[in-house]
């Protein structure tokens, strides 16, 4: 298991990647000043307590998190390294929620339970502004949930969610539109 410096570290080398395209030093700075950035610090804070069964620590950073950023991280909630927050106001994710690596997340997001059912996200995966994942739903490896997508239902591998409901869109289907 990466220590939390690692895992921090990790974090903002993606978040320099993905705000400017590269993991040098200066773009790592940026990336720490940028918004989100301090509600990831939090959450990787609140989740390294609770691993030390620190629960006085672990109850402070969320709280933190909630107040200054914004962004409701739930105490259970795990993420892999690589864990990018776009914009963090509005973030809400429910405290069973597990993912992998590389889970990248914009403003205005929802992952929450149904009927005590939460989802379960897997690795390099993006949610867009405003978006919506409900109950006992699985988001496979490489997906893309679309700006207020609504999803209810499992998106495999690599396919993207959009609409309301969401609907599954494949991978060929998007690249044949892209050429169009």
């Amino acid at each position: 298991m990466p220590s939390l410096i690692q895992t921090i570290r990790e974090d903002i080398r993606c978040k320099a990647m993905w705000c400017y395209g590269n993991d040098a030093r200066p773009a790592m700075f940026k990336a720490l000043l940028t918004d989100g950035t301090a509600a990831m610090l939090f959450y990787r804070a609140m989740q390294w307590s609770r691993r030390h069964r620190l629960t006085p620590l672990e109850c402070m950073f969320n709280k933190l998190n909630a107040v200054l950023c914004n962004c409701i991280i739930g105490r259970g909630a795990e993420f892999g390294p690589g864990f990018v927050l776009i914009h963090s106001t509005g973030v809400v994710i429910n405290g069973a929620v597990r993912a992998g690596r590389g889970v990248h997340i914009e403003h205005q997001v929802t992952i929450g339970a149904e009927r005590r059912q939460s989802p379960a996200l897997g690795d390099d995966i993006f949610i867009g502004a405003g978006a919506k994942i409900i109950g006992r739903v699985t988001i496979g490896d490489g997906a893309r949930v679309g700006a207020n997508a609504v999803v209810l239902q499992d998106v495999p591998d690599h396919h993207t969610a959009v609409g309301v409901p969401a609907r599954i869109i494949a991978p060929q289907a998007i690249e044949h539109d892209l050429a169009a």
